[in-house]
């Protein structure tokens, strides 16, 4: 037992009265001390294997051209995918599920037995972490086992800085571990090294999100979408409110009631950030007198509302998985949303670089911190409109609307940083290749005896 194990045995046991008196945290806990328990299939002999970490749905998004790149130059690679959450598990299925050589697991809780029980069984040569998720003993463990660990798109905000530096003594060894850093931003690069990694180990190569968000005009199946829940995609102008957080839909639903006073054909589309939220929000909706129409029912019965009907100014309630860049490909106005709500600074932002990508005219809050660089480019670009309360997202919107051709240029410009800032994945897929190189050709850590004492157990 490490004195990490020890410290996280002391933690569950003293925060037990808590979670185990309230129904919805006790099935978390008890949900994550089942599941992230580190059991995977034992991997094929002769292959070599990557690890790679990302905590929740952005994350896995993003891996999925990096699988990709890495794939192509090195045909027999295997992957290893690890989740933390349900939603990017939920996504990790949709997107590897069928591919046979793609292994999934829930990443195991850091506790040095779960952490080598996957190690052992998967055999990874290199480990990729995805933007933080730095574990200590998961660091300790691939140590001994000398398999590489890279982080990758990485990202520091001010708040976590200022944790890892008042834990210092704990924290700096497992930094100090990382084979490399890959980070999205100088800024960032400076609090890295700060916290202990080692400076020649850290480089600034990008965001994978401007990857990701690969910039074209049209998604494919937007229409379809839109169709089912009745928009009218031509006549009606449609704006769409994506990763909505906490109290910001009750900001949009009372600008879209004023708004409709001079766009009576005006139609919102509403994507919670949460799954969790979906039912609350619908209540928001109908609490405002209005209608909505639920994307998950839509299949079931299609909308068609004509112009007369009462369905016809329903608010769209985004509630499905993977269907948010659809929605905006079908907007003429977007807002992101965990902007103009301060939700605390680890919710500073949701992704505006996706309707940016698609050339459409954004609209953010103030509370963008996560997208701290990102906000840089596209504030250097004029590409981008930003609020600060209730009535300056309703003076955006308007204007917007009433000078759509100064709209699509606004768009064009936000495309275009998109366009300028491609490549990071290309660079982190390589700073992995020459860390695969330098292990040689064989398949990976293969530790008989734990092997045989893993199966014995």
């Amino acid at each position: 037992m490490t004195v990490y194990d020890l410290a996280y045995s002391l933690g569950v046991g003293a925060t037990a009265p808590i979670w185990l008196l309230a129904p919805k945290l006790r099935r978390k806990v008890l949900e994550a001390l089942r599941q992230r328990d580190g059991q995977a299939p034992q991997a094929p002999r002769g292959r070599p294997g990557i690890l790679i970490h990302a905590v929740s749905m952005g994350e896995i998004n993003a891996t999925t051209a990096l699988v990709n790149l890495l794939s192509q130059a090195v045909p027999e690679l295997r992957f290893i995918i690890t989740t933390t959450s349900l939603t990017g598990a939920a996504r990790a299925k949709e997107l590897y599920g069928k591919n046979p050589d793609v292994t999934l697991v829930r990443f195991p809780l850091d506790f040095s037995r779960r952490v080598a029980r996957l190690l052992v069984a998967q055999r990874p040569k290199v480990a990729v972490l995805m933007e933080l998720e730095v574990w200590p003993n998961f660091m300790v463990e691939c140590q001994k086992r000398a398999i590489p660990v890279i982080l990758v798109n990485g990202r520091l905000s001010a708040y976590s800085f200022r944790g890892y530096r008042l834990a210092g003594p704990l924290t700096r060894p497992m930094f100090r571990r990382l084979a490399a850093a890959c980070v999205q931003e100088q800024a960032y690069a400076k609090r890295f090294a700060r916290v202990g990694v080692v400076q020649e180990r850290i480089r600034v190569t990008g965001t994978m999100k401007f990857d990701t968000a690969a910039g074209i005009d049209r998604v494919s199946g937007a229409d379809a979408v839109g169709i089912s829940v009745g928009l009218r995609l031509r006549p009606e102008k449609i704006w769409v409110c994506g990763s909505t957080g906490p109290g910001e839909e009750q900001i949009v639903l009372n600008v879209y009631a004023r708004l409709r006073q001079k766009f009576p054909s005006l139609r919102l589309v509403i994507v919670p950030r949460h799954p969790q939220r979906f039912d609350e929000v619908a209540g928001l909706i109908h609490s405002a007198g209005l209608a909505v129409i639920r994307r998950s029912q839509a299949n079931a019965q299609p909308a068609t509302p004509t112009a007369a009907s009462a369905d016809a100014l329903a608010v769209i309630l985004g509630d499905t998985m993977g269907e948010l860049r659809k929605f905006y490909s079908l907007a003429d106005v977007v807002f992101v949303g965990r902007t103009l709500v301060d939700l605390g600074s680890k919710q500073h932002g949701s992704d505006m670089i996706e309707p940016a990508a698609l050339a459409k005219p954004v609209i953010v809050g103030p509370f963008t911190g996560n997208f701290a660089e990102v906000m840089n480019r596209f504030r250097e670009a004029d590409s981008m409109r930003e609020v600060g309360d209730e009535s300056q997202l309703q003076n955006a919107v308007e204007e917007l609307l009433l000078a759509p051709i100064a709209a699509a240029e606004m768009g064009q410009r936000a495309q275009d940083v998109v366009r300028k800032n491609l490549g990071a994945t290309a660079r982190h897929a390589e700073v992995i290749l020459e860390a695969l190189n330098s292990l040689g050709s064989g398949p990976g850590y293969m530790p008989e005896e734990e092997d045989e004492e893993d199966e014995e157990e």
